[in-house]
Order: structure tokens, then sequence, then C-alpha cells
């Protein structure tokens, strides 16, 4: 496997490491309740998913 000859530069690596960000989590809004939650997970305020009750919430104190 061919190896370089000459060390790259910070700057040389840092340039090609431009693009590789986090990108933030897509959210979406619950059809029961209208809370915001993450997409394809049970909703945490109201325990349904894909329009059925999956789990019950836990009861905020």
């Amino acid at each position: 496997m061919p190896n370089p000859k000459r060390r790259h530069s910070k700057t040389r690596g840092r340039k090609r490491r431009t693009h590789y960000k986090a990108a933030a989590p897509t959210m979406s809004v619950c059809s029961n309740c209208g809370e915001m939650k993450l997409n394809h997970s049970v909703c945490p305020s109201c325990g349904f998913y894909d329009g059925k009750s999956v789990i019950l919430p836990k009861k905020s104190k």
C-alpha cells in the first residue's frame, strides 16, 4: 500500500475535515399530542407511536 513521501501540513488535513460536522437530529410533531419528538421513536410525553399507545408516559413531578 503506498505511503506519503512527505508529511502533510496541519492546514491541509484541516481543510479536508471541514465537512465533518455533527448534524442536529431531525424532529417531528407527534400526531397525538402535538409535542416535538425524535423521528421513528415513541413520543416521551404521551407514549404513542404510529397511532398506537405503546408505553405509559412517566408522571412529571
